[in-house]
């Protein structure tokens, strides 16, 4: 069984702004994979702050079943690079599934400094499972680099709020704030066995205050 569902595919209008989930990367052995936006108010607010479309797949009312995977796939990590095992090492993925775009995408994130999109997945809740993800709303708390350190615990509530039914706090092991788990990773912290999860800082880039902070979420 695959670890994940849908691939989400976020949007925002720069750093230290909200993710906004505009499209969905679908799967199954009947159709396929297939890309489409989300027709819901979330889309109307991203194109409010700007958003347009992914420019290879510009029609905002139409399914794609052609070329998904090639396209997304020019996102990823380059196999040839020097460095291409320490990458599959930070994102905690087995070299087996190295030729899988699909679960490439799903772990970690496709993300490029060139352009503000992001590939979130909505991951199953298995005995093994184990991604990296990343604590947004650092610069909304703005939390001293002191507080937390590689390899500690953090600890989360899942709440629903009028912004967000999915919501999770993310908090230090002193109780202070960091921040909240990313749209869609948080999902899997609202179904059943959740209390399972445990949250583990990954990997830190700091300047005086937390910049970015990279967790383990695992059972």
């Amino acid at each position: 069984m695959s670890k994940f569902g849908h691939i989400y595919l976020t949007w925002r209008s720069g750093i230290g702004k909200a993710r906004q989930i505009v499209g969905v990367i679908k799967s199954n052995a009947t159709n396929g994979v297939s890309f489409s936006y989300l027709q819901e108010a979330e889309l109307k607010d991203a194109q409010n702050d700007g958003f347009t479309s992914y420019t290879e797949f510009p029609d905002l009312k139409k399914t794609y079943t052609t070329n998904v995977l090639e396209v997304f796939k020019q996102r990823l990590f380059k196999s040839e690079r020097s460095d291409y095992k320490d990458f599959l090492s930070f994102w905690g993925i087995d070299e087996k599934h190295k030729d899988d775009t699909l679960y490439l995408l799903a772990h970690t994130h496709g993300i490029i400094p060139t352009d503000n999109f992001e590939f979130l997945a909505d991951f199953h809740l298995t005995k093994d499972l184990k991604f990296v993800s990343e604590i947004a709303g650092l610069s909304y708390f703005k939390p001293k680099s002191s507080l937390v350190g590689v390899n500690d615990e953090l600890v989360w509530e899942a709440k629903e709020t009028s912004n967000d039914k999915f919501q999770v706090d993310v908090f230090s092991k002193d109780g202070t704030q960091l921040g909240w788990l990313k749209k869609v990773h948080s999902k899997i912290f609202h179904k059943k066995g959740a209390n399972s999860l445990k949250v583990k800082v990954k990997a830190l880039d700091k300047n005086g205050v937390l910049k970015r902070v990279f967790i383990q979420i695992y059972v």
